[in-house]
């Protein structure tokens, strides 16, 4: 069924081609993010998911997805592009599954944020930068500020396409959850 299903088939060549456009022209074209969303909800209402999930399913798989990453954007820690290619794959997996993919979404953005930092010598930056937003985003909570005061731009160590992490942590929980190991 991994396979099988048009709506794994979809997701894996749309997570991969927006992953390759994200890291050769740092952007996620809409006709990726957009066709695969209106796909999902599309063969969603015509095969449901198991259960008999339909429509509503996928409209709330993509509604979980876009609601997650959205904040992330609005502190510009995500492109706009990010935000839809989840909502994108939340719509082929339903609600059920898209829980799973953020972590493994996350899970992959960290090591892949590690992994970039160390390829450019900016991890002490990095890890510097991330106690900078913990420590300053708490205060600002506590007082009552926009986080956003708190966590502006305390030095770039580079642009990290977040589509990769996208791509990998989805695929890879999609298909450990399909083998049973989730």
């Amino acid at each position: 069924m991994l396979v099988t299903d048009p709506r794994n088939v979809a997701l894996f060549v749309l997570l991969v081609a927006a992953a390759v456009a994200d890291v050769r022209h740092q952007r996620i074209p809409n006709r990726l993010t957009l066709g695969g969303l209106a796909f999902g909800l599309a063969y969603s209402t015509v095969e449901p998911f198991w259960g008999g999930h339909g429509f509503l399913w996928s409209l709330a798989g993509a509604g979980v997805g876009f609601a997650v990453l959205f904040p992330l954007w609005l502190l510009h820690l995500t492109g706009a592009g990010d935000v839809k290619l989840m909502a994108m794959a939340g719509s082929l997996l339903g609600l059920h599954a898209v829980p799973l993919a953020l972590v493994g979404t996350f899970a992959a953005g960290g090591v892949c944020a590690i992994l970039y930092a160390l390829r450019h010598g900016t991890l002490r930056v990095m890890l510097g930068n991330v106690m900078r937003i913990l420590h300053l985003g708490g205060i600002a909570v506590t007082a009552g500020l926009p986080v956003r005061i708190a966590t502006t731009d305390p030095g770039s160590v580079g642009r990290l396409p977040y589509g990769v992490p996208i791509a990998l942590g989805t695929i890879t929980t999609t298909v450990a959850a399909h083998f049973g190991f989730l």
